[in-house]
């Protein structure tokens, strides 16, 4: 079965001590598995995306302006992949089974063209790692489900500033998506 790792949102905004939405030490403390799990799949060759929110400065028009403070701002480094990671992408940005794509919503797939590219590849299970569990995460996840793909969450791979949660969509995830969750 072709399968694709979705690493979603790890950047300085959300990852890093002086990030402008962090999830905090939760995030970071899952750096080397996240770094792992990206190798594992770039080495095998399987399609990665790295899927990275991306807004404009003072849209007054975007629902998460209301929410949340300015955050992933275009041309910032808070927008940048966090860590070790950042350097794995440079590494391998340019082989045909790494995508890089921007998105504004919190769900991978609204508004994007990421179902073509998987759909594209025959990619039938999704793998996916990030940030914040309870937030993009599982949006991502709820619209890779309706969108009839087998999902595998990486709990050792997921974090969030909010413990209850992050619990709360780990369960969600087994229990009401059918995803297998695993470290």
């Amino acid at each position: 079965m072709q399968k694709a790792l979705i690493c979603i949102d790890y950047t300085n905004d959300f990852v890093a001590s002086d990030g402008r939405l962090t999830c905090g030490e939760p995030g970071r403390k899952i750096e080397d598995a996240v770094v792992q799990l990206a190798e594992t799949f770039i080495k095998n060759k399987d399609y990665v995306v790295f899927a990275v929110d991306a807004h404009d400065i003072d849209d007054s028009y975007h629902p998460e302006t209301r929410l949340f403070p300015p955050h992933n701002v275009k041309g910032t480094s808070g927008k940048a992949l966090y860590g070790k990671l950042e350097t794995l992408y440079q590494e391998h940005e340019h082989n045909s089974h790494v995508y890089y794509m921007e998105k504004t919503r919190y769900s991978a797939f609204a508004g994007t063209n990421l179902e073509l590219k998987l759909r594209e590849r025959g990619i039938k299970e999704l793998h996916l790692i990030g940030v914040c569990t309870d937030i993009c995460v599982l949006h991502t996840a709820v619209d890779a489900y309706n969108k009839g793909f087998d999902l595998v969450i990486h709990q050792n791979a997921v974090a969030s500033f909010n413990p209850d949660g992050h619990d709360w969509a780990l369960s969600h995830f087994a229990n009401t998506l059918g995803a297998s969750v695993s470290d």
